[in-house]
């Protein structure tokens, strides 16, 4: 959800680092995060469940890249 809604608010993600544990919205303004970019028109609860089980590995993945690092950001801009 940090990443979804800084994404929907066209706030700059190169900078940005997920925070465990740090509570942003409410849970009905997650669900419709969710909803509205799960690119299903009504989801099931697995299909919200696969969606953000995937998201979260790629967001994983993508913090510790060293491509998406500080160290060579500035070259790989938007990466």
């Amino acid at each position: 959800y940090q990443y979804l809604s800084r994404y929907e608010r066209k706030e700059n993600l190169d900078c940005f680092t997920f925070e465990p544990g740090k509570i942003e919205g409410t849970e009905r303004e997650c669900l419709a995060c969710l909803m509205e970019f799960c690119g299903r028109s009504n989801p099931s609860w697995t299909e919200l469940s696969n969606f953000t089980h995937f998201l979260n590995f790629q967001l994983r993945k993508c913090e510790k890249s060293v491509f998406c690092s500080q160290v060579v950001g500035d070259q790989f801009c938007g990466f």
